[in-house]
């Protein structure tokens, strides 16, 4: 019996290895290739044969849309699923995705369920599903393990629900957004400089951004019920400028304190670390930093 080949193209070390980690727990018998752009995976499908492609939308020397086009214009390539995975989760971004022939979509950040019911949908159009499924465990949580897997699960297992992924919902920009009242403290003597939207697997939520630098950022946000996790994958939307430009940053949960010095505090302080490799996005953090938004004592890493 032949193994069932995907390929996963994304520009972000971090989420490719949590996908093919995803992918290999749940389904044994699987062979995963990756690629860090719409390039290198261009060339790995000009002499390869895959079953799937999950495959980031913003990348380096060639987009997921970029890839996928040439995709569809390759005669052995036309009806290979091909799956977007990405942050943009707008609405205009879905009907291009479908116009240019996309099998699926999955917003990140995401559960594990969530990527893999899109998974099996897939390969099921192509009569790939009961290869995998006979090598599959027998139950789905068995598959799960406690380490970094959990950035993209948030710690939990629940099971598939028809409603959309959380991330796909920010369409109306930040602007529109319900503002965050941080605490005087925070914005005050901290020296907040502006506000984002931080979407998690469990839910959206408004954030300051204290400061921020290349490779992350340090903000504060209302402590809630569902409490985030470390590693917990997630997308940053930044929207600065009178042309309301958003960035949508994909990172994780680096480390989680209270922003006050008590048991109870209102208020938590995340590190966000990026892992996009884009040119473009590392472009608009660079604006950002030189309009003012990074504090000047602020040490990534520290």
């Amino acid at each position: 019996m032949s193994k069932v080949s995907v390929l996963v193209v994304d520009d972000a070390s971090f989420i490719r290895d949590l996908v093919k980690k995803c992918l290999r727990n749940y389904f044994p018998g699987i062979r995963i290739e990756d690629a860090v752009n719409g390039k290198k995976a261009q060339s790995l499908l000009a002499r390869e044969a895959f079953d799937l492609v999950l495959c980031d939308w913003e990348m380096p020397e060639m987009s997921g849309l970029e890839l996928l086009t040439w995709c569809r214009e390759q005669d052995n390539l036309k009806t290979m699923p091909f799956v977007m995975v990405t942050s943009r989760g707008d609405k205009e971004n879905v009907v291009q995705a479908i116009q240019a022939g996309v099998s699926g979509y999955v917003s990140k950040p995401f559960t594990n369920e969530q990527l893999l019911t899109k998974v099996k949908q897939a390969l099921n159009k192509v009569g790939k599903l009961d290869t995998l499924m006979n090598s599959a465990p027998t139950k789905m949580n068995s598959a799960f393990g406690n380490d970094s897997l959990n950035a993209l699960t948030g710690g939990k297992a629940a099971a598939v629900a028809p409603a959309p992924a959380p991330a796909a919902a920010p369409s109306r920009g930040l602007l529109n957004s319900p503002p965050v009242k941080a605490p005087a403290a925070s914005v005050g003597a901290a020296g907040g400089r502006g506000q984002g939207q931080l979407r998690l697997p469990n839910g959206i939520q408004q954030c300051v951004i204290k400061a921020l630098s290349l490779k992350e950022a340090l903000l504060v946000v209302k402590r809630t019920d569902s409490l985030p996790q470390v590693l917990d994958s997630a997308v940053l939307d930044l929207e600065q400028g009178d042309n309301a430009e958003v960035a949508r940053l994909n990172g994780y949960l680096h480390a989680i304190v209270a922003h006050e010095q008590k048991p109870d505090s209102e208020w938590l302080q995340l590190t966000f670390r990026f892992v996009d490799q884009d040119a473009q996005k590392l472009d608009y953090i660079s604006r950002l930093i030189a309009r003012g938004t990074a504090q000047k004592h602020f040490v990534p890493g520290a």
